[in-house]
């Protein structure tokens, strides 16, 4: 078990229990409320604690996604019982989903069971939590969870976090030193923190110095030297953190840990092995299946309104650049009046759009030609109705629910060098970008979020990013 989640999985055991705990509380309390005697609770008890396991382990989901298991938040007191409650919250209406969908009498015919296991769960997580594991991980952060720490990089960000730990640390970060390309090994930086040697020295001195993170704060270079320096940093299977004023739309658009109020961005193992991917294929097929199924009619209706919107075929096709570089047939609900050839001038735009870079207007992340675009199309393209026929792109293996976006085989080959990492995962039907950023960001921060993607891919965050789709398409935030 690593360092650096040690005090994850003690929060989260400890969670467990007092979920665990706090439901048979409630159904003991309550069992003359649902008919069930004291004899006959202690037998039946046996009955339904599976659905309480099961129940435990999905509200640990739900902490998870409320930032529970972050330092900032677990320090913090009022935020951290803000995020309990809001939490709690949440795991009593999956307690009363579960009453509809699971008919199990010592739940189903307690009215007052939800009410009770709220109270109780808080309650305990307010003296335990807050205060009691607080208390312990305070003690432990200077022992059992202290972890040692190279900073690569001697960026403003990474000096201004160095001299935080170095004065203010509750969190057991022990700051070896820097690695740095522009300065002399043994150069001081701040607070009698030295360089430790240049990037190329990594291996050793992770090895030499038991290092259990590496924080990476390079600023002032280029992306494509960041992402070099990040692969290389991967590489050590150590794990990686990020800081730096190149990142900042992941701070601004993403839930990102703190470490002394500086934002760190994880980058998480990658779930690359052939098991993962198989399954991750295997949920991308049943999925997109049941999708189609259940939406059929609905995608016959807007077939039905596309015809008679304008003369044309149904569905709009495309060349699209996917994994490794490859080129695939892209499917979408045709939202457009036809246009015989390459819509050349939007091509030119789109090229000057990405050139441009981070100095892009917010506001112009899509080149569109509202002239063109039909009365059904704005409904479909403000909803992203008109990606529905990408699913059979997802049955097919051209694409995954969840990836970047397969970009036009002239935006790849005007694509910088690190642009193109983009393709080095299957693209997606959503993604990072569509969820967190949509039409509110430019073109180099939405490869940034991607990147964010392909550095952090994961089954949990192909669950959230799935989820926090459909509340995006239904209430149309950012969409052209």
């Amino acid at each position: 078990m690593k360092k650096n989640f040690r005090y994850k999985y003690f929060f989260g055991a400890a969670d467990y229990i007092i979920l665990l705990f706090s439901f048979l509380i409630a159904i003991f309390v309550l069992r003359n409320e649902t008919s069930v005697g004291f004899i006959d609770f202690y037998a039946g008890i046996a009955d339904i604690f599976l659905l309480l396991v099961i129940a435990s382990a999905a509200i640990l989901l739900i902490f998870q996604y409320n930032s529970l298991y972050r330092l900032d938040i677990i320090l913090h007191r009022t935020k951290h019982f803000t995020h309990l409650l809001k939490a709690n919250y949440y795991s009593s209406l999956l307690i009363i989903l579960l009453t509809f969908v699971i008919d199990s009498r010592l739940l189903l015919n307690s009215k007052l069971l939800i009410l009770f296991f709220f109270f109780v769960s808080l309650g305990l997580f307010f003296v335990i939590r807050l205060e009691l594991l607080r208390i312990i991980f305070l003690k432990l952060s200077q022992t059992s969870f202290k972890r040692n720490v190279i900073i690569v990089g001697d960026g403003k960000p990474g000096k201004l976090l160095a001299t935080k730990l170095l004065y203010e640390n509750p969190i057991g970060v022990n700051i070896l030193g820097f690695v740095d390309e522009e300065r002399e090994v043994g150069d001081f930086i701040i607070a009698g923190k030295k360089v430790l040697g240049r990037y190329e020295d990594l291996p050793e001195l992770v090895r030499k110095n038991k290092v259990d993170e590496l924080i990476i704060t390079i600023e002032n270079e280029s992306y494509e030297r960041f992402f070099e320096v990040l692969d290389f940093c991967k590489g050590l299977g150590v794990p990686l953190r990020m800081t730096s004023n190149l990142l900042n739309v992941i701070n601004q658009r993403l839930k990102v840990e703190k470490y002394s109020d500086i934002p760190v961005i994880d980058v998480a193992p990658q779930y690359n092995d052939r098991f993962t991917i198989s399954l991750k294929r295997l949920f991308d097929v049943i999925i997109s299946m049941f999708a189609i199924i259940l939406l059929s009619p609905f995608m016959l209706f807007i077939a039905v309104m596309i015809k008679f919107s304008s003369p044309g075929p149904i569905l709009f096709k495309q060349d699209r650049i996917g994994k490794d570089g490859k080129p695939f047939q892209f499917l979408k609900f045709r939202s457009m009046k036809q246009l015989n050839g390459e819509d050349e001038e939007r091509k030119k735009m789109m090229i000057k759009f990405m050139k441009n870079g981070a100095n892009n207007d917010a506001t112009d992340t899509k080149i569109i030609n509202e002239s063109r675009v039909t009365w059904i199309g704005h409904i479909i393209r403000k909803t992203s109705l008109d990606e529905l026929p990408q699913l059979f792109n997802v049955i097919k293996g051209d694409m995954s629910l969840v990836g970047p976006r397969p970009c036009l085989p002239y935006e790849f080959e005007n694509y910088d060098e690190w642009q193109k990492r983009r393709v080095s995962v299957m693209p997606g039907c959503t993604g990072v970008w569509q969820v967190w950023g949509r039409s509110s960001v430019n073109f180099q921060e939405s490869v940034v979020l991607d990147m964010y993607y392909v550095n952090n891919m994961s089954p949990w965050l192909d669950i959230q990013l799935i989820f926090q789709t459909l509340p995006v398409m239904i209430f149309s935030r950012g969409a052209k």
